[in-house]
This record gives C-alpha cells, sequence and structure tokens, in this order.
C-alpha cells in the first residue's frame, strides 16, 4: 500500500447554505448552518485514505471542545494522528463558508492553531510521498519539502510566495487558474508535473511549461464545492503514485473532483474509490 505523509491544516468548517451569497455589505437572510471537518491538509489527507492510501497527518489543534471534532471523520476513517500536536494557547483552526445553491462559496479562515506548525514539529527525514499545501507557516512547508524523500505534490494554495527551492523540488504543483496567474512562469522552472485546474472546465498537465495532458470532468450537479479542489489533489497524488499516464490520472482526479462537488461538506463529500471509477468511467 501506497504510504502518504501530508503536511497541512485542520479546521472545523462553519458552514452556512444561503440562498445567495451576499455582495459587500449586504445581510443575506434564510441560511442552514452546518459543521464539518476540514482544513485542506485535512481535507487531502482524508481524500486520500478513502482512494487507498496509507495517510499520515501532521498539523496542530487548540485544546479546545472544536479539536475532537475536526479530527473526527479522520480517526473514524483510520488516518494516522500521530503527527498530530495539540496548543495550548492557540485555538482549533476555523472556516466561515458561505455556499449558494449552485455550489459556488465564498470562505474566511481564522487560522488558529494551524499557524503555530514549526519546522520543529517535523520529522528530520519524510519518508514516502509527501502532500502539502499552503495554509501553514511557509517556513515550515519548505522544511517539510526539503526533508522529503519521495515524491512531492506541493497544492501552492492559497497563493503566496514560495521560495526557488520548493518549486524545483516538486514532482507536481497542482493550482487553479488565479494561483496560476499569481506565480507565471515560475511554476515550470523546475522539472516536475504542473497541473492546472479550471473547474467544470476540466484541467491541464504541463511539463517545463508544455501541455502534456487535458481532461474534462463528468457533468454533475453541483451542490457545494468546498473541498472538490482538495479531493482533485488527493486523487492527481494516487493516481500518479499508481502509475496511470498523465491523461488517465487527470480524468481519475477530475472525476473525484466532480463527485465531491455534489455533496455537501469538505471531508464528508470525499469520494470512496468506486464511486471515482464509476464516474470516471462515465466522461
Amino acid at each position: 500500500m501506497m504510504r502518504i505523509t501530508v503536511v497541512g491544516s485542520i479546521n472545523l468548517d462553519l458552514v452556512a447554505t444561503s440562498p445567495r451569497l451576499p455582495a459587500p455589505g449586504e445581510t443575506v437572510t434564510g441560511a442552514s448552518l452546518a459543521r464539518y471537518p476540514g482544513g485542506k491538509g485535512a481535507n487531502q489527507a482524508y481524500a486520500a485514505e478513502k482512494l487507498g492510501a496509507e495517510v499520515s497527518l501532521i498539523g496542530r489543534v487548540g485544546n479546545d471542545s472544536l479539536a475532537g471534532e475536526a479530527l473526527s471523520l479522520m480517526s473514524d476513517l483510520g488516518v494516522d494522528l500521530a503527527g498530530v500536536e495539540t496548543d495550548v494557547a492557540a485555538p482549533t483552526g476555523v472556516a466561515l463558508i458561505a455556499v449558494d445553491p449552485t455550489g459556488e462559496n465564498q470562505i474566511v479562515v481564522a487560522a488558529g492553531a494551524n499557524h503555530m506548525v514549526t519546522p520543529e514539529q517535523l520529522p528530520q527525514r519524510i519518508e514516502g510521498a509527501l502532500i502539502v499545501q499552503l495554509e501553514l507557516p511557509v517556513e515550515t512547508v519548505e522544511a517539510a519539502v526539503g526533508r522529503a524523500t519521495g515524491f512531492v505534490c506541493a497544492n501552492l494554495a492559497p497563493a503566496q510566495p514560495v521560495s526557488e527551492m520548493l518549486l524545483r523540488r516538486a514532482d507536481l504543483i497542482v493550482v487553479n487558474e488565479t494561483e496560476a496567474a499569481f506565480y507565471g512562469d515560475g511554476l515550470h522552472r523546475g522539472g516536475g508535473r504542473v497541473v492546472v485546474t479550471k473547474g467544470a472546465r476540466g484541467a491541464a498537465m504541463y511539463q517545463r511549461g508544455v501541455e502534456m495532458a487535458w481532461a474534462t470532468p463528468p457533468t454533475v450537479e453541483a451542490v457545494d464545492a468546498t473541498g472538490a479542489g482538495d479531493a482533485f489533489v488527493a486523487a492527481i497524488t494516487v493516481a500518479l503514485l499508481e502509475g496511470m499516464e498523465p491523461t488517465q490520472a487527470l480524468r481519475f482526479a477530475c472525476a473525484a473532483g466532480a463527485v465531491a462537488a455534489t455533496r455537501a461538506g469538505a471531508q464528508p463529500s470525499a469520494p470512496e474509490r468506486a464511486e471515482v471509477e464509476a464516474a470516471r468511467a462515465g466522461v
């Protein structure tokens, strides 16, 4: 079984589903509220485990009532949480998410304990594959990449400056179109693959700036896009580690993201392997 370490954020998502998203300064009433485990790191760890990987998560939560709720689904599934530490001073991270009936969302994150994950919390060597995102301090993310011995997937979200070392070391970089525009040609200076996701229009894979594969997702009725990108990141990593060729790997990942968008909640929406295979077959 493939082993993946995820170094990333852990949040509790508070999701308000409303008739429409508010304009700046506007109040929209008539919403319903739900609570789900979230955080990009936790979402990707959970999704990869559901797709068949053996996953360990390194992160941080607060010493509060939200921590157990944020970790509950991963714990039930069997994600290794030995690398998750409790911070006595900072609270568990919280994401405030508004979702409209089409699945579009607005997200505000209070990082809390996520910003207290330091390089000292990391092992000196990270064996197997590694997935990172940018919801932890950048110096911690870069330390994790520098200590990785195997395949590295860097989901450069949310976009912010990173070192040349990270860009060159990553075997796979995953960004959406907005993030790709932020990084520009710097994404392609390393020898690794770069995947740019384009929502319902699909995703493209590049190497040294040259497009090598393209795939589109199956048509679905979107309910909540929260977590769909994280399901995509987990799926593309699993697919490439399994040896799928680029186009098939992209189709697998697009299918995972599409299935995730049909359900509410970042982690509850993560698909089973059989669901992804069935959706991919229908493309």
